[in-house]
C-alpha cells in the first residue's frame, strides 16, 4: 500500500521531467501518477521537421510507459481540480469521467495557441502545437501543390502555391524555412509547375525575425530566408483572414489557401479555471514552485508564473529550456515536502538558443556564442539529440536518409482541417469530426 500519492497533470517538458525525477527522488511508499491525454510526451522543437516530411512523427513522440519506470500513466484530460477535497477529475479517451485523490499535485498543463481577435483567423488558419497539426500541414501543403498542378486558372494556381505564416518567432520561422524547401522539392516533380512561382510569406509586427536572438543572428537568419525566396514582412501582420486569402495590415490582399498561425503561446485555459491566483493566465508560484496558500500544490512550465531569480522582478520565459529544468526542480521540492531531501529555489541561467533553418542552415547562440551556417546546424542537431529523452538513433537515421535520398511526397488525408481547429485546448487530440463534414 502507498502512503501518499503525487498526481502530475500534463506530460510536456515540465511534466515529463517531473515524473522521471520523482521516480528517483520519492520513496517506494509514494505512488506517482501522470495524467495526460496521450501516451507520449511530445518533443516540440522538432515539430517543424515533421510537417516538412524530414522526420516520422513517431520520432518526436516519447513513449511514457517505456520511459517512466515506476510511474503510473493514466490517459485522460483533466477538466477540474477540487482544491479543497484534494481531488482531480479527468475525462478518459472514451469520455468517461473519473477521479483521482492526491496528497501532492503538480500542475504542468503547458500552453496552447495564442489567438488574437482578428476577424477570420480562428476559422481559416491553423496552429502548430501538436503532431495532428503538423501532419495536417504536411498533407495540406502537398495537396495544394498537387491541386495547383491541375488548376485550370492562373489565379487558382497562384493562390494554391502561396503559403502565409504569421509569427516570426521560433515556430513560424522554422515552419517557413523548412516548408519552403519542401515545396521546392515538390514542384520539381510537376512539369506544369516548373515555371510557377511558389510564395512563402513570413509576417510579424516585430521589426525583425527571431527577436529573441541577437541582432546579428536575426539578420543572418533573415538573409537565409530571403535568399531562398521567402518574403519576410516585418512590421506587417494579418488584418483579416478569409477563405480566399488574407488582408494584410499594409492594405495588400494575398490570395492563399494556407494560413499557419504561429503568433505565440498562451497558458492552458485550465490554469485560469482552478480558483488559484494567476498572473496573465499563469498560476502564481513562489521560488520553490509551490502555490502560495496551498503547500500541497505545485506548478511548473508554460502555465506557471515562475519568478526569474536571474532577472529581478521578471517571470521565467515560456520556453522548453525553462520547462524541462522546472520539471526537475519541482520534483525535488515535492519529494522534499514528503520528507525526501531539502527544497531548493528554482534558478536557471539561459544556456542559449538554437533555430533550425532547414537544409544545412541554422542559427545558434550556445552560451552566448553566435553561430550561423553549417557550424550552427551541427550544434543545433547535436543539442536536440542530447535533449531528446528517447528515439535519438531513429531521429539521426531519418536526418541521414533525408540528406541522401529524395524526400517522399505522399499525403494520406487522415487529419483534415476541421480536426485541428486553431482554438483547441488540447492540440494533441484531433477534434472528432464526422467524415461527411470533411471538406473536399
Amino acid at each position: 500500500m502507498y502512503r501518499s500519492r503525487i498526481v502530475i497533470v500534463g506530460a510536456g517538458f515540465a511534466g515529463f521531467h517531473a515524473a522521471r525525477t520523482l521516480a528517483r527522488k520519492a520513496g517506494a511508499e509514494t505512488e506517482i501518477v501522470l495524467v495526460n491525454p496521450t501516451d507520449y510526451s511530445l518533443y516540440l522543437p522538432l515539430l517543424p521537421e515533421v510537417s516538412a516530411g524530414v522526420l516520422d512523427p513517431r520520432r518526436i513522440a516519447v513513449p511514457l510507459t517505456a520511459s517512466l519506470r515506476g510511474v503510473r500513466v493514466v490517459l485522460g484530460t483533466v477538466d477540474h481540480v477540487d482544491v479543497r477535497a484534494g481531488r482531480v477529475r479527468y475525462r478518459d479517451p472514451e469520455d468517461v469521467h473519473r477521479e483521482l485523490d492526491y496528497d501532492r499535485l503538480v500542475l504542468a498543463v503547458g500552453g496552447v495557441n495564442k489567438i488574437l481577435p482578428i476577424p477570420g483567423v480562428a476559422e481559416h488558419s491553423h496552429g502548430f502545437r501538436g503532431i495532428p497539426e503538423a501532419v495536417y500541414l504536411r498533407d495540406h501543403v502537398i495537396r495544394q501543390i498537387e491541386l495547383a498542378a491541375e488548376a485550370e486558372s492562373a489565379a487558382e494556381r497562384a493562390a494554391r502555391c502561396t503559403f502565409v505564416v504569421v509569427g516570426a518567432g521560433y515556430t513560424g520561422t522554422e515552419v517557413a524555412a523548412t516548408g519552403q524547401l519542401l515545396t521546392r522539392s515538390l514542384t520539381r516533380r510537376h512539369p506544369r509547375l516548373r515555371d510557377q512561382p511558389v510564395r512563402w510569406l513570413l509576417l510579424d509586427l516585430a521589426p525583425r525575425v527571431l527577436p529573441e536572438l541577437s541582432a546579428r543572428l536575426s539578420a543572418s537568419a533573415g538573409r537565409v530566408l530571403r535568399r531562398r525566396g521567402v518574403e519576410v514582412r516585418t512590421g506587417t501582420s494579418v488584418q483579416e483572414a478569409t477563405r480566399d486569402g488574407v488582408l494584410l495590415t499594409d492594405g495588400e490582399f494575398v490570395p492563399t489557401r494556407t494560413i499557419v498561425w504561429g503568433a505565440g503561446v498562451r497558458p492552458d485555459p485550465l490554469a485560469s479555471d482552478l480558483g488559484l491566483e494567476t498572473v496573465r493566465g499563469r498560476i502564481l508560484v513562489d521560488e520553490n514552485l509551490a502555490v502560495p496558500g496551498h503547500p500541497e500544490i505545485f506548478a511548473c512550465g508554460d502555465a506557471a508564473a515562475v519568478p526569474d531569480l536571474t532577472r529581478d522582478g521578471e517571470l521565467c520565459a515560456m520556453t522548453a529550456q525553462h520547462a524541462e529544468r522546472q520539471g526537475r526542480a519541482v520534483a525535488r521540492n515535492v519529494a522534499a515536502s514528503l520528507g525526501y531531501g531539502k527544497p531548493r529555489p528554482y534558478k536557471h541561467h539561459d544556456l542559449g538558443l538554437v533555430v533550425d533553418l532547414g537544409g544545412m542552415q541554422a542559427a545558434a547562440q550556445p552560451l552566448g556564442v553566435p553561430l550561423t551556417g553549417f557550424p550552427a546546424k551541427v550544434v543545433t542537431r547535436g543539442y536536440h539529440l542530447m535533449a531528446m529523452p528517447a528515439n535519438r538513433i531513429r531521429t539521426a537515421v531519418d536526418w541521414f536518409l533525408d540528406a541522401v535520398l529524395r524526400r517522399q511526397s505522399v499525403q494520406f488525408g487522415l487529419v483534415r482541417s476541421p480536426a485541428v481547429p486553431l482554438d483547441s485546448a488540447d492540440p494533441e487530440l484531433p477534434a472528432r469530426v464526422p467524415a461527411a463534414d470533411w471538406p473536399a
